[in-house]
């Protein structure tokens, strides 16, 4: 991702997918992903729906800038599974997503091509199946400033249409707002000029 680029895209909602191969079957699971504390608890509610499967690989990729990613083959032959699974979600380009998927086996080796076919192929069908969208990188910055200042930063947050998450108001105000990445030099050049407000950046979405 380039210093301006401040979009990525990721899917809006769960969905699945399927591939079967000489009586394995392969259930692909799509899901928007941010908070790798929820990998336990994901895996755990699919190994409650498919409790006779084999194995429940996945990957996820997760950062705006597509830099945090884990595989993992869940006893398969190494390089079988989990990367090939990535690499259908790197040949999408989605982020903050997670697949896991739960193969039944069917009593045939599908040695390691079919196996990487396998694991990419349902991957792919979920992500058919998925309705992906492109979301902005968002940073969210505090402002501080004095109540006689309110028309000038209310003015800036007007001109430029960022989102208010917060306020309040009283001799000291406080407000909170967000705005795209690529918005931020020009929210520090207009605020340079309202006496007295201090900016704070708090985090980034």
């Amino acid at each position: 991702m380039s210093l301006f680029e401040d979009t990525y895209f990721t899917i809006e909602e769960p969905a699945e997918g399927i591939f079967r191969d000489k009586g394995s079957k392969f259930f692909a699971y799509a899901y928007p992903f941010k908070d790798e504390n929820k990998l336990k608890e994901i895996i755990g509610e699919l190994k409650s729906l498919h409790p006779k499967a084999r194995h429940h690989c996945w990957a996820y990729r997760l950062s705006p800038d597509r830099t945090v990613f884990r595989v993992n083959d869940d006893g398969e032959p190494s390089g079988t599974a989990g990367r090939p699974i990535l690499n259908a979600l790197l040949s999408k380009d989605v982020t903050n997503i997670l697949v896991v998927v739960v193969r039944y086996f069917g009593g045939t080796l599908l040695g390691v091509p079919g196996l990487i076919n396998a694991y990419k192929t349902a991957t792919q069908e979920a992500l058919a199946n998925a309705v992906v969208v492109e979301k902005t990188v968002n940073d969210v910055y505090q402002i501080d400033f004095e109540y006689l200042a309110m028309n000038d930063v209310m003015r800036v947050i007007k001109d430029e249409n960022f989102t208010v998450l917060d306020q309040q108001f009283d001799n000291a105000c406080v407000m909170t707002v967000e705005m795209r990445k690529m918005q931020v030099n020009t929210f520090m050049q207009k605020m340079e000029k309202v006496e007295g407000a201090r900016i704070t950046y708090l985090r980034t979405l």
